[in-house]
């Protein structure tokens, strides 16, 4: 079955913006990760991460990879987290990532009339509806942005927009 995903993600990349940068949760805005994460020498929110997919850029900010796996919100990148930029305490991005994710019909398999539920199955917020056995929607009250149903659609057929993080603690 893995050979049949892998041909089908061969035929068509993921759609990512380049500027897209999706942080990881916790966060408490993009001025903290810009001032803060250059000066952390540890890297541990990376080092620490049970699914390793936080990847630190070049200019020493972390960003999430969700093209092998998705978050678990293990807790494990704001525990480690010396500089305070990723905080439990935040409660705007707890458990959800910041971004907003969408089916692209004309690259989804059930869209087009194949039976697939790749995306479905490893969704544990049942975010990902289907009317009968095609047409999957997102449904965005549910979905947490974890990323597991993009990284398992075997055509890549699932994207996202980051969404704004407000800017700093005392926004809360």
């Amino acid at each position: 079955m893995n050979e049949r995903r892998d041909f089908f993600r061969a035929i068509k990349k993921p759609v990512i913006k380049e500027e897209a940068i999706l942080r990881p949760p916790y966060g408490f805005g993009e001025s903290l990760f810009q001032s803060e994460c250059p000066k952390c020498e540890t890297k541990d929110c990376q080092t620490h991460c049970e699914e390793q997919i936080i990847v630190i850029k070049a200019d020493g900010t972390p960003t999430i990879n969700l093209t092998k796996r998705g978050c678990t919100f293990c807790e494990s990148c704001a525990k480690m987290c010396q500089k305070g930029v990723l905080s439990l305490e935040n409660l705007q991005t707890k458990d959800r990532l910041n971004a907003r994710f969408t089916i692209m019909i004309e690259s989804c398999m059930a869209h087009q009339k194949t039976i697939c539920f790749s995306c479905k199955e490893p969704c544990l917020d049942d975010a990902i509806l289907f009317n009968g056995m095609f047409n999957p929607v997102i449904d965005d009250s549910r979905c947490t942005a974890c990323g597991f149903c993009m990284s398992r659609c075997p055509t890549n057929a699932i994207s996202f927009e980051v969404t704004k993080i407000k800017e700093s603690k005392d926004e809360s």
